[in-house]
């Protein structure tokens, strides 16, 4: 007698998971990077420690975070290249087993030789540089891209977390354990962010190890033609330098010092930075499950709310507004983050993700020092008002006119289709 065949598809197609949270090899991936943060921000803390404690002088500290500097921008590209050249796990092993080697190399040079100590610090951020794109390149190749704006979110509450608990940590551990061991534990958090990821997709990575290669400068020329191609990528990298170099930058130097000589204490300088930080969680908070119709419009006008922390500088508020303004621009800083790293996963060529994210953190993490180096002697000729007024002005214009270029307003080179 026939029957009517039972409908399989319905027994087989297994509805996706509601989180991704729920997703073994995010949450492995997750772990990783998260490790891989801890130690990138462990790091000039446990060698602030080392001054305090006289093992390390202040030229040696600066001397020393220089070379890691210099380290992490040369291998950022390098790690970019290697990361679409072959797999993108493999590269995440080996640049985190070099970080977790440097972190040894680190502990003996401390109070003994400055020169081991900065030959380590190079290697340490050779091995942080190296990671970030592959990291990148990997959380498109293990999350589907429904879900990757919640990964984002998630790694990013992951590392604004550690900030936020990290100095207590720290110090609580300090009271325990010498600098050295602290150190030595650092190498542990790289030997954990080397092993525990799982494998994400190589199919892209073996096709392109099949195919002849180019040479590693014609490659990275090849990445920077593919973020070329979207003119979104290259406006929010142009808002994203002038915010970081001018905005952020100002607001390091001249915040302690307007706490110190506005306000009297360093309550001011501490409460604004922990404020800076909680809007960062809540920023990643809501864009976790936030989906703006503009998203592109919605990121740099979040991007432009910085500007609000380098104005409350400039007027004699309440120490509360400048509290405030710190966390509303932690807020706009992830509502500007998750939705880049996604679109960005989204929009660029799989093999070339890794170089573009490499251009990413190049750029953006580049210029900051030059930033840095140059906010001081600005303020010194030109007076800490008028300075914070252009960075201010900076902050929220660059995004503003960032948001005209075309493909802007969706991060896309098309817009999306809306299924309401």
């Amino acid at each position: 007698m026939p029957t009517t065949p039972a409908p399989t598809a319905a027994k087989t197609d297994a509805p996706p998971p509601r989180s991704v949270l729920r997703d073994t090899a995010f949450l492995r991936l997750w772990a990783g990077t998260t490790a891989s943060g801890l130690a990138t921000w462990a790091l000039p803390f446990v060698l602030g420690l080392a001054v305090l404690h006289r093992d390390l002088g202040a030229a040696g500290l600066g001397l020393v975070l220089a070379a890691r500097t210099a380290g992490f921008l040369v291998a950022v590209a390098v790690g970019g290249v290697l990361a679409d050249r072959h797999s993108r796990r493999a590269v995440v092993l080996w640049s985190a087993l070099a970080a977790a080697a440097a972190a040894p190399l680190l502990a003996a040079g401390l109070g003994r030789s400055l020169v081991l100590m900065t030959v380590a610090a190079a290697l340490a951020g050779a091995g942080q540089g190296a990671c970030r794109p592959a990291f990148q390149a990997l959380t498109a190749e293990t999350v589907a891209p429904e879900r990757r704006q919640q990964a984002n979110a998630a790694m990013t509450m992951a590392v604004r977390s550690a900030t936020l608990t990290g100095p207590a940590l720290t110090a609580l551990l300090a009271a325990f354990l010498d600098v050295s061991t602290l150190l030595l534990g650092i190498g542990l958090l790289w030997l954990v962010a080397a092993f525990v990821p799982a494998k994400g997709g190589a199919a892209v990575n073996l096709a392109a190890e099949a195919a002849p290669r180019a040479g590693f400068r014609a490659e990275f020329l090849e990445g920077i033609r593919e973020a070329r191609r979207h003119p979104w990528f290259l406006a929010g990298l142009a808002a994203l330098v002038a915010v970081i170099a001018l905005g952020y930058s100002a607001t390091s130097v001249a915040l302690p010092l307007i706490s110190r000589d506005r306000y009297d204490t360093q309550w001011v300088l501490a409460a604004a930075m922990t404020a800076y930080t909680v809007g960062a969680l809540g920023g990643a908070l809501v864009i976790a499950r936030w989906r703006p119709r503009s998203q592109g419009w919605a990121a740099f006008a979040g991007l432009a709310a910085y500007g609000v922390a380098p104005l409350s500088l400039m007027l004699p508020v309440h120490p509360v507004v400048v509290v405030a303004a710190y966390a509303v621009a932690g807020i706009g800083i992830e509502l500007f983050n998750v939705p880049w790293f996604t679109a960005t996963q989204r929009e660029v060529a799989p093999e070339k993700l890794a170089r573009v994210s490499s251009l990413d953190f190049l750029v953006s993490y580049g210029l900051a020092p030059v930033g840095l180096a140059l906010i001081a002697p600005a303020i010194d000729a030109f007076g800490v008002t008028p300075v914070l007024a252009v960075c201010a002005a900076t902050c929220f214009l660059v995004p503003a006119a960032a948001s005209l270029v075309p493909t802007a307003r969706h991060f896309a080179r098309t817009a999306p289709v809306t299924t309401d």
